[in-house]
């Protein structure tokens, strides 16, 4: 893989701290103004907690995951062992990620109904379509991985 390319999906990926911090300092506000506005019971405000902090962990886990793995495709290792278990790693986060947000789709259609703004809704569509992508391409590329290795046996 190009240097040059690899570096920019390195800026890409650098781009998602300001997304954590955004996450850690204002989700709480916005879901503390969303309680106040939208008579949402107490256990539901933290069930909401706990489905989108639950997300953060995974997302840190595959950035760090795509870094490693962007190192191999500098050092022309992209096809190795390690390379395919950096790609099972980013799979199982998306997929945890995807499940987490499907999962608290029911609390976010209650603060959308509430509220009147469905970009709510649309938001979580997009992490989990977006997630639930990025974890087919990184399936599709281990099995990739392991077809260009029969072949060469």
């Amino acid at each position: 893989m190009k240097r040059s390319s690899t570096i920019l999906l390195k800026v890409s990926v650098f781009i998602g701290g300001p997304i954590v911090a955004l996450l850690i300092f204002l989700l709480p506000m916005v879901t503390t103004g969303l309680s106040r506005v939208i008579s949402v019971s107490a256990y539901l405000q933290y069930l909401g907690f706990i489905g989108l902090y639950g997300a953060v962990p995974p997302f840190l886990f595959a950035l760090y995951q795509i870094i490693k793995f962007m190192s191999y495709a500098n050092k022309n290792e992209a096809l190795s062992e390690l390379s395919v278990k950096t790609l099972k790693n980013i799979r199982y986060c998306g997929i945890t990620i995807s499940f987490l947000y499907v999962i608290a789709m029911p609390l976010l259609f209650i603060i959308a109904d509430g509220d009147d703004a469905p970009g709510i809704i649309l938001f979580a569509l997009i992490v989990i379509l977006s997630t639930s992508i990025s974890a087919v391409f990184a399936n599709i590329f281990e099995k990739r991985r392991h077809s260009n290795k029969l072949v060469k046996c």
